[in-house]
Parts: structure tokens; C-alpha cells; sequence
């Protein structure tokens, strides 16, 4: 046990605060630094995370998805347990509208298309993931290029995700030969060097109120 809690890395938690963008008797949703879990980590020393902080707050706040450590943005954050129970059923019915958007290397060919590339663990670079047409599971990812900056290589992209496989926008844009910018799972040294975070943020997010049943939409600037 000594030996599989050594060799789970410590993530450093960010100081920048969590924002609040809404908040009613059922939920609220806010906004996600970079650098800081969801919710606690397997090793001790990874509690500090968005739930735990906002659990001060609001001490019933519970989780029904995630972001990645690096990821910054929007999640939404059940207050009851009949709001968890209804948000639930409609991530699980693929009926809540999540939107990225990433810097990646390099000019997508194509102004827009989209990704459906199986994605699976990969055993041998834990806890990295890989495209893998034999055993990976069902993932869908369409993309859209916003510019692109000739002077830095770089393109924005807007990403709307149908499946919600772990690291799938890393894999799927690495896929395509345009890796997301400051990744350091699977960047190279030159990609990681051109930005102090992961480009990648949760930037609008659409999804039907628990209660009231209307379309909750909501949008936060992303910060590069």
C-alpha cells in the first residue's frame, strides 16, 4: 500500500480562486482555475480541489463532472440530490452541450470536421491514453478552426466533445498531428515551453435547469 501511494505523483494546487458565474436553490456553476483537481486526488496530500473549496461555501455542492487538472472552466455543481440525480441522467443521455477551446500546433487542413477515434488506456505510458481500434472505447470530437496565427504556428480551435473519454481532446487533437499547447502528459519539451499551461478551457456548457426545465446556457472568456 506504502509502495502504491509513493508512486502517485503530487499535483501542486493553484492560489487562483474559483469563480462564481450562477447560483440558485438547485445548483450553481463556476469557474475552474488551471491547476486544480475536481475533486480529491488518490494521494493524501491532492485534497485540496474545486469541490473541497467550494464545499466551504456550499457545503452540499456535489460533483456530476469533471475537468482535467490542467483544464480550466466551466463546471456545473449540484446543490440536492434530486438536482444531481436529473443533471446525471442528461450527461449520461449525451443531452448536455459542452465547449472547448484550445491553441494546438500547426494549421488544421480543414476549417472544420470532426474526430471518431476509439480511445483506450495506455498500459505501458500511465496515465497517458491512445488512439486503439481494437480495444478502445467509442469517442467522438468535432472540431472547428476559429484563426490561425502564422507568425506562432498556432490554431484556435472551438471542440465540442459527444463522448466524454478521459484526456479525449488531448488524444484526438495529438491524433490529427496538432497537439494542444503546454501539455505536459503528452507534449514535446519545444510545445510545453510555448505556454505555462494546458491551452485548453471549458468555455460554454448548456444544459436543461433540474427543476424548471429551461435551457441554462452559460459562456466564460477563456484566459489565453
Amino acid at each position: 500500500m506504502t509502495e502504491a501511494i509513493d508512486s502517485l505523483k503530487i499535483l501542486t494546487p493553484t492560489t487562483e480562486p474559483w469563480q462564481l458565474i450562477y447560483q440558485d436553490e438547485q445548483l450553481i456553476v463556476v469557474n475552474k482555475p488551471a491547476m486544480l483537481l475536481t475533486v480529491p486526488g488518490r494521494h493524501p496530500a491532492n485534497f485540496d480541489c474545486l469541490v473541497s473549496r467550494v464545499q466551504q461555501e456550499f457545503p452540499t455542492a456535489q460533483v456530476v463532472h469533471r475537468l482535467d487538472y490542467d483544464t480550466s472552466g466551466l463546471v456545473i455543481l449540484p446543490l440536492t440530490k434530486s438536482a444531481l440525480s436529473n443533471i446525471s441522467k442528461q450527461f449520461q443521455a449525451r443531452t448536455v452541450q459542452k465547449q472547448y477551446q484550445a491553441l494546438v500546433e500547426g494549421q488544421l487542413a480543414a476549417e472544420h470536421g470532426s474526430i471518431d477515434s476509439p480511445i483506450a488506456a495506455d498500459p505501458d505510458h500511465r496515465p497517458l491514453y491512445k488512439i486503439c481500434q481494437t480495444q478502445g472505447k467509442p469517442s467522438l470530437t468535432h472540431y472547428q478552426r476559429l484563426s490561425y496565427d502564422k507568425t506562432s504556428d498556432l490554431s484556435r480551435v472551438l471542440l465540442s466533445p459527444v463522448t466524454g473519454r478521459s484526456h479525449q481532446l488531448r488524444v484526438h487533437l495529438l491524433s490529427l498531428g496538432h497537439p494542444i499547447i503546454g501539455d505536459t502528459l503528452y507534449g514535446t519539451a519545444a510545445n510545453i515551453a510555448k505556454s505555462p499551461r494546458l491551452c485548453l478551457h471549458a468555455a460554454n456548457i448548456k444544459f436543461l435547469h433540474p427543476t424548471t426545465e429551461k435551457l441554462m446556457t452559460f459562456s466564460v472568456t477563456t484566459p489565453f
